[in-house]
């Protein structure tokens, strides 16, 4: 249990910090090539891992693999970096906080027997208000210009994650180092194909920030935070996992607070005590629920404990 928590905050810092380095990489680079070098440098680093911890692939599965990196990463890496070149990272990082929306909602339709309980809409309901609090006051005064198109951009790949996420069940008898690297490696082919179409290799002119900002989000927002990802979805399931999400934003008010010496304001420290009150959530209802339940539906039918542990 500390372990999955552990993880979870490991996660919600590694990702929290994403959307600065990726407003870097943009600059310079097109989105496009941001998520392809994402995902390349991501996928090395995993291979990396893969040989010095000795762990091999049992071989196949590649079609799924395909599937799953287009909806894992292909469509979001794209949309996300494209998104932000209009959007402040406030509201990106609020948009992707519609990830366990989907998640929760879409279960029933993706996995057999799978179903929405009150602990998976409590604790949604309840981190994603948080959010919406902890930029309350940016989003009132009206300082944010908000692109509806790039708005919806990071919606479809928020909703893309979600289902990805859920087809993760589908895969059987592998690492989930493997998993990582084999979903990152399919994607990597996919956007670099897709990339060479729309924005020949010619037209890239990257300086030492921009590559410096690629390399950061390949190694450790694709590569290292994807195996920490994989391991939770496993020990926790994915709606547990998905809570990642409301940390994001939290995280990165307190690196503000912390390396920049930003004031935190009421409304920071009540969307902090909120978030965290959506972890909790789900985790405390969840188990009350299991002890009470005389049903013989396995654990993995409900929205908690979509995957099995492997």
């Amino acid at each position: 249990m500390l372990r999955n928590y552990l993880f979870l905050f490991g996660i919600g810092v590694i990702w929290g910090s994403q959307f600065i380095f990726q407003q870097m990489a943009v600059a310079d680079i097109s989105p496009v090539w941001v998520g392809a070098g994402r995902s390349l440098i991501g996928f090395l680093t995993l291979v990396i891992i893969c040989q010095v911890m000795r762990i091999k692939s049992n071989g196949g599965q590649w079609f799924k693999f395909s599937l799953i990196g287009l909806l894992e990463a292909t469509i979001p890496f794209i949309l996300v970096a494209w998104g932000q070149q209009y959007l402040d990272t406030a509201i990106a990082a609020i948009l992707m906080g519609t990830i366990p929306f989907f998640t929760v909602i879409l279960a029933p339709l993706v996995i057999k027997g799978a179903r929405i309980t009150f602990a998976g809409i409590g604790s949604v309901l309840l981190g994603f208000s948080g959010l919406v609090m902890l930029f309350y006051p940016e989003l009132m005064s009206g300082s944010s210009t908000t692109n509806l198109m790039a708005a919806g951009a990071i919606i479809v790949a928020s909703a893309c994650f979600s289902v990805a996420l859920l087809l993760l069940k589908g895969v059987e008898n592998e690492h989930p180092l493997i998993i990582a690297r084999n979903v990152l490696g399919s994607a990597s082919v996919q956007i670099i194909l897709f990339a060479m179409l729309v924005a020949p290799v010619t037209e890239i002119t990257p300086t030492a920030s921009s590559l410096m900002a690629v390399t950061y989000l390949g190694t450790l927002c694709a590569g290292l935070v994807y195996f920490l990802y994989m391991m939770l979805i496993r020990d926790a399931g994915p709606v547990f996992a998905s809570l990642n999400n409301y940390l994001v934003p939290m995280i990165g008010v307190l690196l503000g607070a912390t390396i920049n010496g930003e004031a935190l304001s009421v409304h920071s420290w009540a969307a902090l005590a909120t978030i965290m009150m959506a972890v909790a959530f789900n985790q405390i209802f969840t188990g009350k629920s299991s002890k009470g339940s005389e049903s013989s539906e396995p654990e993995e039918a409900s929205a908690e404990g979509l995957l099995p542990a492997k």
